[in-house]
């Protein structure tokens, strides 16, 4: 009798269920964990529009109050444009960072020279994405901000 059967060891070959259950366990709960991880990039490149347009928003805001001017904000097929700027400021940006990004709606908004402005909001999208759309509105005292439409 061979050394190998002496001590309880008989040809064994391959795995047994056991141990290839609890392989493919462990790689599920891998790749689990990765997919939570992962950012999704589509909401992320809606925020950023949003926070941007927020920002845009406020500056032009601004440049109206100084310049005593109402200014418009709407949309346009390729992005958006703000009406009524002075001569004198610099020009704004008119697109998204995202090419599918696109406001629904097309109702203008109107940004002073009022300290006080009505309430307003815009709703943006990405085209042909899940991603929830979101809201950058103000309450007309405040300023412009980012919030999540609740579905």
């Amino acid at each position: 009798m061979g050394a190998a059967c002496r001590f309880g060891l008989k040809n064994r070959r391959g795995f047994t269920l056991i141990e290839l259950m609890v392989v493919l366990a462990i790689i599920a709960l891998g790749t689990a964990v990765v997919s939570l991880a992962l950012p999704d990039g589509d909401r992320n490149a809606l925020a950023r529009d949003g926070a941007r347009l927020a920002a845009l928003l406020e500056s032009a805001r601004a440049q109206s109050r100084v310049a005593g001017v109402p200014v418009q904000w709407r949309p346009t097929a390729g992005g958006f444009a703000f009406d009524g700027l002075p001569a004198t400021a610099p020009p704004l940006p008119t697109g998204w960072l995202d090419a599918r990004t696109h406001a629904l709606g097309n109702a203008p908004v109107t940004l002073g020279p009022d300290p006080i402005v009505p309430a307003q909001a815009i709703v943006l999208q990405l085209a042909g994405s899940a991603t929830p759309p979101l809201r950058v509105a103000t309450d007309g005292l405040r300023p412009f901000g980012v919030e999540a439409i609740q579905q």
